[in-house]
């Protein structure tokens, strides 16, 4: 599995710690995010993820910022984005089962580091349910 990550300078130190859990477990990460404490544009490193997802360079995709909601409208511009800002595991699995989401918004000035990388594991390792679901889905404009 390949997943690209991308934050502003509100998810730099959430994304380090992200990347170094992922390649723990020997997934390969494509780092999009500034690395910086200095406040940046988040759009200039959301639209790398959403595209790499849109490529199929990557599989999944997260993003990081103070609310989550920037890189959240940022990343669902792109048409084949569902991405999705969560802020537990519950929401975080049901963005998989429910809504075949490919990103996972985090909002790292409102959830603590640990229930970040929760979400992530819970991300990476449900599946879509499909069925009605994907009916719905369908429904979305491509």
């Amino acid at each position: 599995m390949k997943i690209s990550i991308g934050n502003d300078h509100a998810g730099t130190e959430y994304k380090k710690e992200i990347i170094k859990h992922l390649e723990s477990k020997k997934i390969s990460v494509i780092n999009n995010g500034t690395n910086e404490k200095e406040s940046v544009d988040y759009p200039d490193h959301i639209h790398p993820v959403a595209n790499q997802i849109e490529k199929g360079e990557s599989q999944l995709g997260i993003i990081i910022c103070g609310s989550g909601n920037g890189a959240n409208m940022t990343a669902n511009k792109h048409q084949k984005i569902r991405s999705a800002l969560c802020w537990n595991n519950e929401i975080a699995k049901l963005a998989r089962t429910h809504n075949n989401a490919n990103i996972l918004s985090i909002p790292s000035r409102f959830v603590s580091l640990k229930a970040a990388i929760e979400m992530v594991e819970t991300f990476i390792k449900t599946e879509f349910e499909g069925g009605r679901h994907l009916t719905r889905i369908n429904k979305i404009p491509k």
